[in-house]
């Protein structure tokens, strides 16, 4: 079994969090991409576990989440405090009581983040653990999958009640055009469906 970071952003930690995101969706790149665009092998071959091309692992391997955090050790407090927290919340909106060694009050616009790419292993608090690995294009995406990819489940339930033809799809594609994502381009991704593991 191995271990490897992969990065979310705060709105998919919670939905990790509250259960409702059990897959995730990257774009395939290097070698891997070359085969399935040339159609040297298929989609299932790349993803064949034996061939070790995914780049976050088989099923059974486990991912570290990098998450955003609130920088709170600069003011005297003990970290890490993360952003998609009730607490990393409550720092960003209203700032920091002063510390108990520390008489001056951060203010809100005090407080500066850590990119979750700099996150360390040690401030990690999600690990997840692989179920499932497969590839294939981005529009590919069913209803139930794109729910197991943790879109607002309130939101799917209003879009259907007026009418829109799959809710959970249109939603998921905003996601992924609001993180900079191509839709149109429909790529080829990587699926990954995980579980949470205890660390």
């Amino acid at each position: 079994m191995r271990e490897r970071p992969i990065l979310f952003n705060g709105a998919m930690v919670r939905a990790i969090l509250s259960g409702t995101k059990s897959q995730t969706r990257r774009v395939v790149k290097g070698m891997a991409l070359d085969w399935l665009d040339n159609a040297k092998f298929t989609p299932q071959y790349v993803a064949d576990p034996r061939n070790d091309m995914c780049p976050f692992g088989k099923i059974g391997d486990r991912l570290w989440v990098k998450e955003t955090t609130v920088r709170v050790e600069e003011h005297g407090y003990i970290g890490p405090v993360h952003a998609a927290s009730d607490e990393g919340q409550a720092c960003l909106d209203g700032g920091l009581a002063p510390a108990p060694d520390d008489m001056t009050e951060v203010e809100p616009w005090e407080i500066k983040l850590r990119p979750s790419i700099h996150m360390p292993r040690s401030m990690c608090r999600l690990v997840l653990e692989i179920t499932d690995v497969r590839v294939e294009r981005l529009h590919a995406i069913s209803e139930a999958d794109a729910l197991a990819e943790g879109v607002d489940h309130v939101a799917v339930d209003l879009a259907r009640v007026t009418g829109v033809d799959c809710a959970a799809r249109v939603l998921f594609r905003d996601i992924w055009t609001s993180t900079g994502g191509d839709w149109g381009a429909n790529p080829w991704v990587w699926v990954i469906c995980f579980r949470r593991a205890e660390q």
